[in-house]
């Protein structure tokens, strides 16, 4: 027991070390932020595009033909109000906005290292495998107190999951042991590429060596390292000797964090993996509504945003609707500034917002709360789940919660294939542990046992 109240000391004093050196810099960025000046998405018929183009003296970046939207440039001369004002007189342009930056979340406002957290940590250097729908596993990532929590064993029972999870992120590590099997291709739109996009193509070749280690690795573990700002990663001794964290780029690895808490909860779903965002947590909101279009035309029933922005956009209230009249349910988290914020597509109709709570049922002091947001809650503190090369993390923040979120709405596919986003609406709000009104936090945190027993016993 000795060297694991060690391992424990050690992940104390590296995250207040990390907590006292991130002070002023935490929360979500302000979309629009890194926003490159003079490109929009513009909404024309195709086949006026080029003529569009020609007429205003645009650069046409990107199209994305059958929504009929497109990424262009204004001149470097156009005055931003003046060419606005021309476009919107153009009678075949439908629609121009500014193409704003969406951020992935930093690190969680206001975290704290309690004791049922540093307890947490320490379960991942217990080096215990257990048989988990075909891989072997952690026993702490499918044994951890958040699974509890929303009841999945219990769940398991009754469904394991259906259907196909696109999740809009910076992509998976597509070799991990515990995903591999559930992952279906995708795209990537940062680099125009369908397959399975890596998160390893957006590393240096000799800091991918590093972290792409054999699965027995994990079996050799003393070790918790602080790779980025919102994850505590295991890594074997020698490779945290090696690595230069700041090679590791600052959102590396969330869509595999992400891809693995949808697959703990919903085992048996499958994920699709659509890479909109780059490694330093930032998309094209043009990107974002290519994910969104490709996800619902693919086949995918559930849509997992773990992102949100303060800018409302019309195209992206457009392209969730076209998911929602298809029947796809939608999830996005309501994000990390523990403040009352209305945040996107947290804050669209028909979007299930989700807020964060602790192992106590308390709402995470970083979550943002309010019922413009957060229709409802799950846990986001310290969860374990999978992360590149094979290991795993322990992770905060609403994106987290999220994906909890969204393998109950694949739990609920299986029993009914034709469950929507009002369904699932309605069984996972419906059912979910009612907590205090003053906490913000919608409905309540899920409860995934009782969500399927009103579906299979209504």
């Amino acid at each position: 027991m000795g060297w694991r109240c060690e391992v424990k000391r050690k992940v104390e004093r590296q995250i207040l070390a990390w907590l006292l050196g991130l002070a002023g810099v935490l929360g979500i960025p302000h979309a629009s932020a890194a926003q490159d000046e003079g490109e929009f998405v513009l909404r024309c018929s195709s086949k006026e595009i080029h003529e569009i183009v020609r007429r205003h003296g645009l650069t046409l970046l990107r199209s994305h033909e059958s929504q009929d939207i497109h990424f262009v440039r204004a001149p470097a001369t156009a005055h931003p109000e003046d060419f606005l004002s021309e476009l919107r007189s153009d009678p075949d342009v439908k629609g121009i906005e500014a193409d704003t930056d969406v951020m992935l979340p930093e690190a969680p406002a206001g975290l704290k290292l309690d004791q049922s957290t540093a307890s947490i940590l320490d379960t991942l250097s217990h080096r215990t495998l257990v048989p988990f729908y075909g891989s072997p596993v952690l026993s702490s990532y499918v044994n951890q107190p958040a699974v509890m929590l929303i009841r999945s064993p219990e769940a398991h029972q009754l469904a394991t999951g259906a259907g196909i999870v696109a999740v809009i992120d910076t992509g998976v590590d597509p070799n991990h042991p515990v995903l591999r099997a559930s992952l279906v291709p995708g795209f990537d739109f940062t680099r125009n590429l369908p397959g399975i996009p890596s998160e390893f193509a957006d590393l240096g070749q000799s800091t991918a060596s590093i972290l792409d280690q054999s699965t027995a690795s994990i079996l050799d573990q003393e070790t918790i390292l602080i790779l980025n700002q919102s994850t505590a990663s295991i890594l074997d001794q020698s490779t945290a000797s090696i690595l230069d964290t700041r090679q590791v780029p600052r959102t590396f690895g969330h869509g595999t964090m992400v891809a693995g808490i949808i697959h703990l909860v919903a085992p048996t779903a499958q994920i699709m993996p659509l890479k909109a965002f780059e490694t330093d947590g930032r998309a094209h909101l043009f990107e974002i509504l290519r994910a969104i279009y490709y996800a619902v035309d693919h086949g995918a029933k559930v849509i997992n945003m773990s992102f949100s922005t303060e800018q409302r956009s019309a195209e992206m209230k457009r392209a969730i609707n076209y998911a929602v009249r298809r029947g796809v349910i939608c999830v996005s988290s309501a994000g990390n500034k523990g403040s009352r914020l209305r945040v996107y597509p947290a804050a669209f109709d028909y979007v299930l917002g989700v807020g964060s709570t602790s192992n106590q049922d308390t709402r995470s002091t970083f979550s943002d709360f309010g019922d413009d947001d957060v229709k409802l809650a799950a846990p986001g503190e310290g969860i374990i789940t999978t992360y590149p090369g094979g290991h795993y993390a322990a992770a905060w923040g609403t994106s987290f919660s999220t994906a909890f979120v969204s393998g109950g709405a694949a739990l609920l596919l299986q029993v009914n294939m034709r469950t929507n986003q009002e369904v699932a609406a309605d069984a996972l709000e419906g059912n979910a542990k009612q907590l205090p009104d003053r906490l913000g936090l919608g409905e309540g945190r899920i409860d995934l046992y009782r969500a399927l027993m009103s579906v299979i016993q209504p």
